[in-house]
Order: C-alpha cells, then structure tokens, then sequence
C-alpha cells in the first residue's frame, strides 16, 4: 500500500515506522529537513521537505498513487489543507488527519469536515482520545492498562506483579487448574526492558507488569488474585486545565459513577473559562507545583491524581508532590518516550503517552479488513487485535492449536454473540466470531498474510 505521511514529528515517525516495518511503501513529507534526514536514516521511508499543502510537495510524495494519507503536522490548518488537495487533485481514497483544536470539533460545526466541504475521512483529536483512555483507567483502580473489546464483554488489563501477589512465581499453565472458573489470559509480560507473549511453562515474576485479557465480569476476581483490590476512586483531582483536563473532567461529570472531580489550573483566564463550560467539578486557580495549592484541593483524601499540564517534568513533579501528601495513585502524562521507562521508578502509577494513545487510533484505521478496534502496547511491543472470523478463515472450525499461529502471536477471548470464550488448545472458532488477539510488533504482518483473506483484510 502506498502512504504519504505529513509530519515527521513524534507520531508522524512513529505511524511510517510500523507500516515501513510492514512493507508499505511510505513517503514522509515535512519542511523541517533535520526530521526528515532522521527518519530517512533510521528507518525504510522516502523523504519530502516541504509544506505538507502544498500540490507540488504532494505530487513528488507520490500521492496521485497513494491509498492514504495521514496527516499529522503540529498545524491543523496544514493537515486540513493536506486532506483537501489530496482529495480534489489526486483522489486519494483515505485522509485521516489530526485535529487539535476542540472549536473544530464543536458539534455545530458537524458539517464542516465533510467530502463537499473539508474531505477528511477520519478525524483524530488526541486531547479528546487521550482523556477518555484516562477515564478508562480510573475506572480500574490497581490497573495501569484498561482497554474495553467486544462492546466491553471482554477487557484487557494491565497490572504490576508485586511482592505480595500470591500468584508470583507461578506458571501459567497452573492457573486454569488453580482456577479453572476464571476466564483469564495472560498474553504479555514486561520484564525490566523486556516485552514477551508468555508460554505456559513462564511464570511471573515480582516486578513484572502483566497484560491479561478478561471475561469484564472476571476482571474484579482476577484483579484480588494479582494483589490488586483497591477501594473505587471517587476522589479525582486533575492537574492542568488545558484540552486534555477539560476534556476529562466533562467525561467523569457525564458519567454517573459518583467520582468528584477538582481541576487546578495555573492560568487565571483559563481557569474561568473552564469554570463555565463544568458543571459539577471545582475550579482552582493556582499552581500545581504549589504544596498550598495542592492543600487547598485536599489532595491527600484524593484517590487519584491525574497530571495533564504541558510540560512533562511538572507533571512528574505534580505527581510525586501529590503522593507524598496521601494522594493514593498518580496517573501522569508524559509525552518525551525517554522519560516512560523511569517514571515508574519514582513512583508514578500510570503513565499516559499521548502519541501512543494517537497512534494507536490512527492504526486502528489503517488496518486493513474486519478489524473492530487495533491498541498499541507498550514501546513497540505489539498490538491487540480484535477481528471478526469470516466462513472462508482458516482458523474456523477447527482447534486452536491446528491454526499454526505464528510465533509472538496468542489468542485472548473469542466472544461468540454474547459469550465469552476463553481459548485453549482445543476450543474450535466459528464464523461471525470476534477473535481478540496479541500480535508482537514482528508478528503483526505475518498475522495479517495469514489472515489477508480469512479475516477478510482487503
């Protein structure tokens, strides 16, 4: 497939290496030539300078051939413009652009990104993606990771193995005679810089952070099993009123679980104007670096702090302030990819990547076929998959373990109308099954070879 992607930033880079590494044939376009030179270098793209708008600049990245473009320069107006004359002069078919700015995305103005009007196909804001992948998260006290499948009848979780976890140590296969009635599957583990789909025979270790896919009626027993059964967090305060606190603190206010938020914003202008479109959250104005501050939202009986500020050391530093005051659990975002691998040694809980948020909406887009949703695990470790089995799949109508997976792929659930199965060796898929499964980055394009036809990738 040929791509054309605008913008060479950090999910620019990130989009054209997994589909390069998938042999897409990929032409990345960018006015600044140090970011193209670096990712001409490091990874198997065709390199443009220049405006991502620009008909002249398109037509030599090829885009008269392209499939799709996706547009992520750190301009809206550009990605808009990238979408438009993609679409009048070269036809592309697919234009996915990122839209930060939220009065683009008032409803009102539903009619603007249309194909008589702004011809974008897809549109991605990822203030918008980032703050419900928190609300998720929230949702799960104990839980790094939480992702809804399947209209939300099967859940992938991801926890830490502590030293007090009672399953430590154990292996895998053991479990389901441990605990034959619980529908679970551990399909990754993290173990210090190293990602991996367990065998049956690994077992897990304190210190781990583990990926389990669950029956979501299982979730809450499994969660005790792994040592993790913390009370619900009915007490959020939110550190940055920008897009992304906004954003979150209106999808806790539309949901009725009874969670209170507060929100503490540095700027004056900002904080009123937050103030006006909330309707049950508290508005501070202060600084969230301030021990005051942070007093006076009573962080130290809050359940949760969720740091969403700009800058990734104040969020960091927010956040271990916030801890030290009581607050149980920080949930901080962090958009610098060298700063995640420390963060959880300071004593941050959650870390919340932006670009790996986007990227992973963006993919579940790109990918080809029945696919119902595609997320993104870790720094290049691999993707979960949920996929429907058509009649012609060769994984249907017979056992599992005759399917010949590739090697760093495992199923997790099969959701079969509105049972969950949890897959062994023998279990047989049928058509019209939802196949949830982990695919590891090197596996990715051998699970879609394999199903190119069967899972109807087109």
């Amino acid at each position: 497939m040929k791509v054309v992607v605008c913008g060479a930033g950090q999910v620019g880079y990130h989009i054209a290496r997994t589909l390069a590494q998938e042999d897409n044939d990929v032409t990345v376009v960018d006015q600044n030539a140090d970011l193209i030179e670096k990712i001409t270098s490091a990874v198997d793209v065709q390199g443009v300078v220049g405006h991502a708008g620009h008909p002249d600049v398109l037509e030599q990245a090829g885009a008269a051939n392209a499939e799709l473009l996706i547009a992520v320069t750190y301009v809206d107006e550009v990605n808009m413009v990238a979408c438009q004359v993609a679409h009048v002069l070269f036809e592309v078919p697919t234009k996915i652009a990122r839209i930060r700015a939220q009065n683009y995305l008032n409803p009102a103005w539903a009619g603007l990104f249309s194909r008589e009007h702004i011809p974008i196909d897809v549109i991605i804001s990822p203030e918008i993606e980032v703050a419900r992948a928190v609300a998720r998260r929230l949702r799960v006290p104990g839980a790094f990771e939480m992702i809804p499948l399947a209209d939300d009848r099967v859940r992938l979780i991801g926890v830490r193995c502590d030293t007090d976890c009672a399953l430590a140590n154990t292996p895998l296969r053991q479990l389901t005679g441990l605990f034959p009635n619980l529908n679970i599957v551990v399909v990754g583990i993290v173990r210090g810089a190293r990602a991996f789909v367990p065998t049956g025979d690994d077992s897990m270790l304190p210190g781990d952070e583990l990926y389990f896919v669950a029956d979501t009626t299982h979730v809450n027993r499994a969660l005790a099993l792994f040592g993790h059964e913390e009370a619900a967090h009915r007490r959020v305060v939110i550190l940055g009123g920008g897009n992304i606190g906004l954003s979150l603190a209106q999808e806790i206010e539309a949901d009725e679980g009874g969670v209170s938020a507060k929100i503490i914003e540095r700027t004056k202008e900002r904080a009123e104007l937050v103030a006006e479109k909330l309707s049950k959250t508290v508005v501070l104005n202060g600084d969230a670096l301030d021990p005051d501050t942070l007093e006076e939202a009573n962080i130290g009986v809050a359940e949760s702090v969720v740091a969403v500020t700009n800058h990734d050391e104040t969020n960091i530093l927010a956040s271990l302030l916030a801890k030290r005051a009581g607050c149980k659990r920080a949930v901080t975002l962090v958009n610098n990819p060298s700063f995640v691998p420390l963060v959880a040694s300071f004593g941050v809980d959650v870390v919340v990547s932006p670009r790996a948020i986007t990227v992973s909406t963006i993919l579940q887009q790109v990918r080809r076929g029945r696919i119902r949703s595609v997320h993104s695990l870790r720094e290049g470790f691999g993707e979960l998959i949920e996929a429907e089995a058509l009649e012609t799949s060769s994984i249907v109508n017979k056992p599992i373990i005759e399917s010949r997976l590739p090697d760093g792929v495992k199923f997790g659930a099969i959701v079969r109308g509105k049972q969950v199965i949890i897959p062994r060796g023998d279990t047989v898929p049928r058509p019209g099954d939802r196949v949830i499964l982990l695919a590891t980055a090197q596996s990715v394009k051998l699970v879609e070879k394999m199903f190119a036809v069967r899972l109807e990738y087109i």
